[in-house]
């Protein structure tokens, strides 16, 4: 038996640079970090007593006979990838699917590493977060960019650069002090909505100059903020006034990226004592997150008491195995 634990992850800056189809021709970066949330994906291969070869328990649960009678299309995918057969998968989340954290892709990558364990062998995060990418933009054919597979595999808090088909990850040297405090000024809220993020890329296609324009300037802030966090001799809610004009600009990247109730949440946190904040993710709807100095956080949490808050700390692992349990296991194929 395997279990894997991975984190979700909170993009800050750059998020929509990291499509193929921008950063190949612009270049692209993103500024996110990892928290103290995370999926869990149990797997082992399925004892032969059952008129079944395989079940996956998610959302829904599926037993099957054949891999192409798999529903769920990154399963599916994933096992004919790296030729699994008559397993048992189980997923668990601290956090709902389809709200912004890169949920979907935080379970590709769990899978995938419990795979690889499963068969007795180990992926690096360079491969979990390759394969990843692999599996969801191409074998699933689901439109995204590439920086939730990397932040889930990687861990922890990065500068991510992209351009010309590659990528590379650049851990963000803060001192714990700020990075502490950084942590502690952040709030972050469900918004009880929830969508594919897919969806929301597909709506909110490059098709207007305006939005190249938009998401070369979002490009430049990754920089920007963070030399906000490097420098100490920066005050620290810059990055709160940053997090508000990068919302700004991502608002008018598309019509799916916000809604008039999504709006008047992100105002109603403003005119509580919020500097800045954003909606995490690609757009409409999930969770919400504010930068707030500590003498205005009672109102801002007051002004929300009708929203879920979720308190969160920054994490450095990535996907993990936490549970190995090596099988003998003789297939029937």
């Amino acid at each position: 038996m395997i279990i894997t634990k991975t984190p979700f992850r909170m993009s800050f800056f750059g998020g929509g640079t990291d499509m193929e189809n921008f950063f190949n021709e612009y270049g692209g970066a993103v500024l996110s970090t990892t928290f103290d949330k995370y999926c869990y994906v149990n797997v082992r291969h399925l004892p032969p007593f059952f008129d079944y070869s395989s079940e996956f328990s998610y959302s829904k649960i599926e037993r099957v006979t054949d891999i192409d009678e798999i529903l769920h299309p990154a399963i599916k995918n994933a096992m004919k990838m790296l030729d699994m057969r008559e397993i048992r998968l189980t997923y668990e989340a601290d956090l709902p699917a389809r709200s912004g954290l890169g949920t979907s892709s935080s379970f590709a990558v769990g899978m995938i590493n419990a795979f690889y364990a499963l068969k007795g062998k180990y992926a690096d995060a360079k491969k979990l977060a390759d394969q990843a990418i692999y599996l969801e933009r191409i074998l699933c054919n689901e439109a995204g960019g590439w920086q939730d597979q990397i932040a889930a595999a990687y861990g922890g808090f990065n500068h991510i650069e992209f351009k010309d088909n590659k990528y590379e990850v650049y851990p963000v040297i803060i001192s714990p002090e700020r990075k502490q405090q950084l942590n502690d000024n952040l709030l972050m809220f469900f918004t009880g909505f929830s969508r594919f993020s897919s969806d929301v890329q597909k709506a909110n296609g490059l098709d207007k100059s305006s939005k190249i324009a938009q998401l070369k300037e979002m490009y430049s802030l990754v920089g920007e903020a963070e030399n906000v966090l490097t420098n100490k001799d920066v005050n620290l809610d810059e990055f709160g006034r940053l997090l508000d004009y990068t919302w700004k600009l991502k608002r008018q990247t598309g019509d799916a990226v916000s809604t008039d109730s999504i709006d008047a949440l992100y105002k109603r946190g403003i005119d509580a004592g919020a500097i800045g904040g954003k909606l995490l993710g690609a757009g409409g709807g999930g969770f919400l997150v504010f930068y707030v100095s500590p003498d205005r956080q009672a109102d801002v949490k007051n002004a929300f008491s009708d929203l879920l808050y979720i308190p969160f700390k920054f994490e450095d692992g990535g996907s993990r195995v936490i549970h190995y349990s090596p099988e003998t296991w003789q297939g029937t194929v």
